[in-house]
């Protein structure tokens, strides 16, 4: 077996077990979670294979890291046998088994100096009885610098030495040959000159290079090569000259790139960092340093020039600078790891939490006598400014005390901001934080700054006193204990807009919601207060709907607001519900759309703010999906920019009880977000890095983190009594002054501002409150101050809007549907999508046949060629879960994609139609939709679940927006919502979309028959939803144009097929899609979507003979047919209910008339407790009612009897069921009883 393959098994096995191996267990009173799988057998594995060991990590090193997990018992690290270098790979055994085990579990992926430790348990079956053979073996070092010498030293004859510069020479011709054909115009040195008397006897330490074209000496190969190395020249990768230094993205070095021959004269080189030690930062060997000193000492031209540079820099420096003349290449490079531990580490050590509660363990690494240092080394000065670095180390100052850099890396990384950075992998964004963070003055600001900073929080506090003092009682979730995120948002905002961002969308819950609705997005302060009184509705609405209404720290609003840079932003709050968290994704796809509309294509105008909990970041599993949209193509924002109100207890729960985690926003790592915690107490602190993330998220459009460190000085709500649960908190808060006592106090410091000049901010600030506050008492709101002007024009529930048919002329459909099945000459599609292609190319020719997915794009075609913009998403919606789309085609050859429906019109922009598949993910996708669909009305915005049975994953958002959001908030939105529904034998959990949730949260009266006017929508536009069940392409062709063909939008849930898909009845002609009078499709009003599809028997208007009318809803109503069809039941209607809310009461009226004999029943695949019958019961009941035909007794039911579980999981089982209840609705007697099964 080879090495590798032996060091492979070695990995194989350690890695065995599947980490992400788990069963689901069941939870009380929710849905399951993952538990890790037990182990089968107690761990006693005390050997730990480590891979991927930076340079310079040996055996000391590794011991000293790792020994504070456990007694070490042996180490080794895999070395070359000859030269001793590392393999990159070792073992290190433990005393105790559990010690490795956490070892294991701690440092597998740990990233140690930007290597990622590969770290594994290796079972003790598998540890090879040699593997610990020469573990105290110690490599002594080659000298080959020696060996060559001697070698080419020896003595040679005249010939000899003819014949090795001839095939110098020649080698060097073909160099100059090689670099000529590349290109590049560089003139070589030459290496032999005349041919001058030779002595017998030449010696190696006799060649002096580049002081004359003379021959005095044989030039060895590595002489050859060195001398190419410094006129720099390198085999296989063409240098010019040098003027630009272009950072590598995730490595401690640069590349040297050349521009003309002009600049071709030799300059200092920064040295790069990755080569100067033994280190963990990408060094060499110790061994190897060593021997490059000697061979520098010994002939300065011997080394490359990099390393002349840095050699003659450091003894330089030694001999002018008496503090470092003893000291060694490691010493620097320790100091170097010192720095980088309060790069790392730093934040622990910050001053963060204003309160003081519990004094933080500061890490080891962030003592310098960890790294050999003493009292005594603090005035001494140490080598560090040869290599390009970041930050204070880049400074033009190589010679610094050892008390000078602490006092920097304590200002910068352990003051009242503690920034978590260094987990990013990418060396440019680290570098350009390092650059912000690390300035000697970073937070200097001048009076007149500090002065609108004053303001800002006189501002934010004084509004919170004011409504204490007006409303002692009532519940506005203050935000006392961390007032200074109102001069924060504001400083951000200002910063933004300096930035070129024009548009900002916020998303908060209800701590401080109050005070950012007043003083960041300006809602007028006397609405503030009329609410807290009362309210009123709208004068422009007195007399129209104004909905349920919610509480006041729900609500949102819109402000185009003046910026201190003399600009103006829209600034819009989103409303939100009291679900924490829940809001994140709406925020962000609103943005999205925002950016859309505008044309914002490099995504830097309209940018996102969303402000969380401490308790709900870390808590709620929707942060994590929206955080994950955030680089998504089809999804991203350009980067948002999160604010954590992190008052260090949630509700009552103590972080220890919330979280598993050091801090709140750890999740935030996962997407290598900068994270920025600050002691909320510092106002100037919270300014910085409030404007830091403002530049942060418009260089690099991604998150970023501002994690404000806070308290909550009251409970929960102000009536609340925190004691209670965290007495020692509240007794420390009773006595600890606000932050904007702390800034006064700081400021009459200085001298920059007088008592006089705070007290006239204060009484300013007071004056305008208490006018708000009289002003209030008459005050009657004059607008929706929230709704956009998209929105201009389109009715409320209470005015009247027009039926409009959505049929679309035959050329039209005929065009766009050739250009929907056409593909491209020399795209080459898998033969089976191929071949649906030209199936469908056929429907189009002929006009027959159209399934579902062809009626489905021409909805999509035509609705674009109209002008509308429509976006598709959700898991796997590009091929369709069922395989029935294929909206985006895949060259099988070049992986190719292409999209017929962006390609429906000349020139077409590539957006305006999308399709993407979404992460998997309901709640976040959802959301994102939810709130892309509300910023425009002229777009069709659909989200389609995998199955419908995994949208409950997402039931916040149809439960507190959805289904509800207009009656709140007067907000509406023509979302639409595919869930694939129906019975076919695949078990409880891809059966059923849980019909019966959505017609319960459905809000139209089931006793009241409502005005039914045929040319009107007055019934829909009362009704909170529109909920379908459609069984015709053509139907659903209609139902999606029908969502932008009218004067209000209202969300469309639609249970969609899954085996109707390819069903050979479920087809639609293309006059049905037409607007053509005497189609198929065309009867008194037109083309447009029926919400009831009468029997196809093609019966009169009244037909006595009828025995039984069966209505119904779905893909049963194919099967109920051909049971029809086999039984020759022509005495039994059947009518498929396809809009089942609003309820078609004039429909089901027409069909009661037209057979006034009829046994009435109701037949469903579900079983009795779910599906449509609880909803169509009672409002079936009340038309039979109104036509005198019966009551609630006379409804008739067959389905499935009521069940715990949506659907069996035995597929035998399932075809009985169906074949009972089909049979059932059919059977010659009268039907008795009301469950079948």
């Amino acid at each position: 077996m080879t090495k590798k393959a032996r060091k492979s098994s070695i990995i194989v096995a350690a890695s065995s077990h599947d980490r992400n191996d788990a069963d689901f267990l069941p939870l009380e009173g929710g849905s399951a979670r993952k538990l890790p799988k037990e182990e089968s057998s107690e761990n006693k594995a005390t050997v730990l294979y480590i891979g991927r060991i930076p340079h310079g990590f040996y055996e000391e090193e590794m011991e000293g890291f790792f020994k504070q997990f456990g007694t070490i018992k042996r180490l080794k690290i895999s070395r070359n046998k000859k030269t001793g270098k590392s393999k990159h790979y070792g073992f290190i055994e433990f005393e105790y088994p559990e010690v490795a085990k956490i070892v294991a579990e701690c440092m597998h992926n740990y990233l140690l100096f930007e290597h990622m430790l590969q770290v594994y348990l290796i079972p003790p079956e598998r540890v090879h009885p040699k593997l610990w053979r020469g573990v105290d073996r110690r490599y002594k070092s080659v000298d080959f610098f020696q060996i060559e010498r001697k070698r080419q030293n020896k003595e040679r004859t005249l010939e000899e030495h003819r014949k090795l510069v001839q095939k110098i020479l020649k080698r060097d011709q073909r160099r100059r040959k090689k670099i000529e054909a590349a290109g590049i115009d560089y003139e070589c040195p030459e290496v032999v000159g005349a041919n001058q008397p030779l002595s017998k006897k030449i010696k190696f330490d006799e060649w002096n290079v580049g002081v004359k074209p003379f021959l005095i000496s044989l030039p060895t190969s590595l002489q050859v090569r060195d001398l190419l190395r410094r006129s720099k020249i390198v085999v296989g990768r063409p240098y010019v000259t040098r003027s630009q230094i272009i950072p590598s993205k995730y490595r401690d070095f640069h590349t040297t790139i050349f521009k003309s021959r002009a600049q071709s004269a030799p300059v200092p080189r920064p040295v790069p960092l990755s080569r100067l030690t033994d280190s963990f930062l990408d060094g060499t060997s110790s061994v190897y340093l060593e021997e490059l000193q000697r061979a520098w000492e010994a002939d300065p031209d011997s080394v490359d020039e990099s390393w002349d540079n840095f050699f003659r820099n450091f003894v330089g420096q030694a001999a002018t600078s008496p503090g470092i003349s003893g000291q060694t290449i490691q010493e620097s490079m320790r100091l170097l790891l010192f720095v980088r531990a309060y790069q790392v580490n730093g934040h622990m050590k910050a001053k963060l939490d204003p309160l003081g509660l519990e004094e933080r363990q500061i890490p080891e690494d962030l003592n310098p006598e960890l790294y050999g240092f003493t009292e005594a080394d603090l005035d001494r000065e140490f080598f560090l400014g040869v290599w390009r670095m970041s930050g204070f180390l880049s400074e033009n100052r190589p010679v610094q005390t050892l008390r000078n850099i602490l006092t920097r890396l304590e200002q910068a990384y352990c003051g009242s901001i503690g920034y978590e950075y260094m987990h990013i992998p990418d060396r440019e964004k680290c570098n350009w934080l390092r650059d912000k963070i690390e300035t000697p003055m970073p937070m200097v600001y001048n009076r007149e700054r500090r002065q609108v900073m004053l303001d800002r929080l006189i501002w934010s506090t004084q509004f919170e006193n004011f409504l204490a003092t007006k409303w002692t009682t009532a519940k506005r979730f203050g935000l006392e204990g961390c007032e200074t995120l109102i001069p924060g948002m504001k400083e951000m905002f200002d910063r933004s807009s300096d930035l070129g961002v024009e548009s900002i969308v916020t998303g908060m819950s209800h701590r401080g919601r109050l005070n950012v609705l007043g003083n960041v997005v300006r809602k007028p302060l006397r609405q503030i207060f009329s609410e807290f009184s009362g309210g009123t509705k709208p004068v422009d609405e007195v007399g129209l709907y104004t909905g349920t209404g919610d509480v006041k720290y729900h609500l949102g609003t819109s402000y185009d607001r003046p910026t201190r840079g003399g600009k103006r932003i829209h600034l819009s709050l989103v409303a939100n519900p009291s679900h924490l968290e829940a809001v994140d994704p709406v925020v962000v796809g609103k943005t999205r759309a925002k950016q859309y509309y505008s044309n914002d294509v490099d995504r830097t105008k309209n940018m996102a703010v969303l402000i969380h909990g401490d308790g709900s970041f870390a808590g709620q599993g929707v942060v994590y999906e929206t955080l994950h949209l955030s680089a998504l193509p089809n999804y991203t924002t350009g980067g948002t920019i999160h604010i954590v109100v992190n008052n260090q207890v949630a509700f009552t729960t103590d972080p220890s009880a919330g979280r598993s985690s050091q801090y709140c926003t750890d999740v935030a790592k996962a997407l290598n977000a900068p994270i920025f915690h600050v002691n909320g107490d510092d106002l100037e602190a919270v300014v910085h890095v409030c404007e830091l993330a403002a530049e942060w998220r418009q260089t690099f459009h991604s998150d970023v983190v501002v994690d404000i460190v806070c308290y909550r000085r009251f409970g929960h709500n102000e009536i609340d009594e925190p004691s209670f649960t965290q007495p020692k908190m509240y007794k420390v808060i009773r006595n600890h002054p606000s932050a904007l006592e702390i800034y006064k106090k700081k400021l009459l410091e200085s001298g920059q501002v007088t008592e006089e000049d705070i007290d006239a901010i204060q009484k300013k600030v007071n004056t305008i409150l208490n006018q708000e506050f009289e002003a209030s008492k008459d005050y009657v709101p004059q607008r929706r101050d929230w709704l956009s002007a998209y929105w201009a024009g389109f009715k409320s529930p209470e005015q009247l809007s027009r039926i409009r048919n959505t049929g679309v002329k035959p050329e039209i459909l005929k065009n766009v549907g050739k250009a929907i099945t056409t593909l491209p000459e020399n795209f080459k599609p898998h033969r089976a999508v191929k071949k649906v292609y030209e199936q469908r190319a056929q429907m189009i020719e002929t006009g027959e046949g159209i399934d579902w997915a062809v009626s489905e794009a021409l909805a999509f075609a035509t609705l674009l060629v109209e002008g509308n913009h429509v976006r598709l998403s959700g898991q796997d919606v590009e091929r369709g879960t069922f395989s029935h789309r294929h909206s985006v085609i895949h060259d099988q050859e070049t992986g190719e994609q292409y999209c017929p429906l962006d390609h429906v019109m000349m020139n077409q922009d590539e957006e305006m139609f999308t399709v993407s598949n979404s992460s998997l993910s309901e709640f976040g996708v959802l959301g994102f939709e939810l709130g892309y669909s509300m910023e425009n009305p002229n777009s069709l915005v659909l989200w389609e679940a995998q199955f419908g049975d995994f949208a409950n994953g997402a039931q916040v958002i149809f439960d507190q927006f959805l289904s509800s959001g207009e009656s709140k908030w007067l907000r509406q939105t023509g979302l639409v919502v595919l869930l694939p529904h129906g019975y076919d034998g695949q078990g409880p959990e891809h059966s059923s979309a849980r019909l019966e949730r959505f017609l319960q949260m459905s809000d139209d009266n089931p006793y009241v028959i409502p005005e039914m006017d045929p040319t009107l929508r007055k019934q829909i536009q009362e009704c909170n939803w529109q909920v379908v069940n459609v069984t015709t392409p053509a139907n659903y062709f209609h139902v999606l144009r029908r969502q932008i063909h009218r004067e209000f939008r209202k969300p469309l849930i639609v249970m969609s097929p899954k085996n109707l898909l390819r069903h050979k009845d479920c087809k639609s002609n293309l006059s049905e899609f037409d607007d053509v009078q005497g189609h198929p499709g065309f009867d008194k009003q037109g083309t447009r979507f029926k919400r009831l599809i009468k029997d196809q028997n093609y019966h009169s208007d009244h037909e006595p003979g009828i025995r039984r009318l069966i209505l119904c809803s779905g893909k049963v109503y194919y099967e109920l047919d051909e049971e029809r069809k086999k039984v020759n039941g022509s005495d039994v209607a059947i009518c498929r209910v396809e809009q089942l809310c609003p309820f078609p009461y004039d429909l089901i009226q027409r069909e009661l008339k037209r057979y006034p004999n009829a046994e009435i029943v109701w037949c469903q695949e579900e079983p009795m407790n779910m599906g449509a019958y609880s909803y169509i019961a009672p409002r079936l009941c009340t038309t039979m009612e109104a036509l005198g035909r019966g009551n609630m007794g006379d409804v008739k039911y067959v389905g499935r009897a009521p069940s715990a579980a949506t659907a069996t999981g035995f597929y035998q089982f399932h075809v009985k069921e169906q074949t009972a209840l089909v049979q059932k609705a059919l059977q010659a007697e009268p039907i008795k009883t009301l469950i079948t099964t």
